[in-house]
């Protein structure tokens, strides 16, 4: 489900006066995911998408999650794959799963806690995902090219340089970019610490020399002129204005590169992160290794650069297939381009007048 920062209803739906209704009960489930210290992500996508559920419910009368049954959580599964966005798109099974999984989540915990009886989502089948490439990924000369955009002779053009180089060497996510400080950085060791990255981890992962080089130039030279106080504390990478970079504001930044580079290819900060890691399993990294690289809880999620990296597989189709030994203009008896043309035929359309 894609992350909207002001999507989120200030109060719940449903009836705050009834302490067995689904407001209140709401509002129960997203204390204890706090005190499980769940990410805010994903107390936030909760909370969106069972408010959704909760209005959904309650225009067909039903007010209490006592009143759920799977046949209605079918319904609303139904719902959700008939429905249509203002520009008449369909909701992508990706969004329709991101609903459901919240939902799963907070019956169980009902059930658990004894505020119903039953779970009736507990067999609920989920959508299918799909398992998608990327759309695209840098080669190392065009995030050669996209790196030596930025203006040099100024401050700002410093510090673009550095966070492009940051993206290209770790392949760090953006919020782990945002969130970098002065002491993740290792020159000695040659490695950059991200502090509570995706699922509240922490990960160590190696840097560089040329984008340290980037981060230490800047540090020194352009920071302290971008410092508005004691207020941001640590925080590498600044603002014109001295406060913290924004998620909005270097997802703009990066995609200004990238489309000033007119490379023909689109994307921004997880652009960087492909890249990083397309090119390293192509350069013979173990998977294991871009795994631990890239941060990711399953190898599953690391594989899918197995299928975009298909370097080391054309190399191998070179070498064993016989068609792909051939060069572009080989003769081979047969070609339709070895025949000879005959200057006395003609063809009509027809047939050909047969010589005895």
């Amino acid at each position: 489900m894609a992350k909207n920062q002001n999507r989120i209803p200030q109060s719940p739906a449903g009836n705050p006066n009834d302490p067995r209704g689904m407001a209140v009960l709401l509002l129960k489930f997203i204390e204890w995911m706090r005190v499980k210290n769940y990410t805010k992500d994903t107390v936030e996508n909760g909370q969106y998408a069972l408010n959704r559920f909760i209005q959904w419910a309650e225009e067909r009368g039903i007010v209490q999650p006592c009143e759920v049954t799977k046949p209605i959580l079918e319904r609303y599964q139904r719902y959700l794959y008939h429905y249509r966005k203002k520009n008449g798109d369909p909701i992508s099974f990706r969004t329709q799963h991101g609903f459901f999984v919240p939902l799963r989540s907070w019956f169980k915990w009902l059930a658990q806690q004894n505020h119903i009886l039953y779970n009736p989502a507990s067999d609920i089948e989920l959508p299918k995902l799909e398992h998608r490439l990327p759309k695209y990924v840098l080669t190392a000369s065009e995030a050669e090219q996209i790196i030596a955009i930025p203006d040099l002779n100024t401050p700002l053009g410093l510090r673009d340089r550095a966070i492009l180089e940051t993206f290209y060497s770790t392949g760090v996510r953006r919020l782990e970019v945002i969130g970098l400080r002065l002491h993740d950085v290792d020159h000695e060791r040659g490695t950059l610490v991200v502090r509570q990255g995706k699922g509240h981890k922490d990960r160590t992962v190696p840097i560089g020399e040329r984008a340290l080089a980037w981060i230490d130039r800047y540090v020194r030279e352009v920071r302290p002129g971008l410092l508005a106080g004691d207020s941001v504390g640590e925080i590498i990478f600044l603002t014109r204005l001295g406060h913290p970079i924004g998620p909005s504001q270097i997802t703009s930044l990066v995609r200004q590169y990238v489309n000033a580079a007119d490379i023909g290819k689109k994307g921004s900060c997880h652009l960087w992160r492909h890249t990083a890691a397309t090119l390293l399993l192509e350069a013979g990294a173990d998977i294991r290794f871009i795994q631990a690289f890239l941060g990711h809880a399953k190898l599953t999620t690391t594989e899918i650069y197995t299928q975009v990296s298909i370097r080391q597989l054309k190399a191998i189709h070179t070498a064993c297939h016989p068609s792909a030994k051939l060069k572009r203009g080989d003769a081979q008896p047969g070609d339709p381009e070895q025949q000879p043309a005959d200057p006395k035929s003609k063809d009509d359309g027809v047939g050909k007048e047969i010589k005895k």
